[in-house]
């Protein structure tokens, strides 16, 4: 179960990181642009623990 929860959330992150980038990039608001690369990189590391999780079982 801790495997699609991190998955979702993950995604999500990703999604709204990818979002925050490009508003950012349009705007030239480089702040903007760096939080959305930091969110987008949250989301990866959480869909790679979400593989982990599944790989062995949830036991992590």
């Amino acid at each position: 179960m801790g495997e699609l929860i991190d998955k979702a959330k993950g995604a999500a992150n990703q999604s709204a990181g990818k979002t925050k980038e490009a508003v950012g990039k349009a705007t030239d608001n480089a702040s903007l642009t760096a939080k959305g690369q930091a969110q987008d990189a949250k989301g990866k590391l959480q869909n790679a623990s979400g593989n982990v999780k599944g790989a062995l079982g949830d036991k992590v």
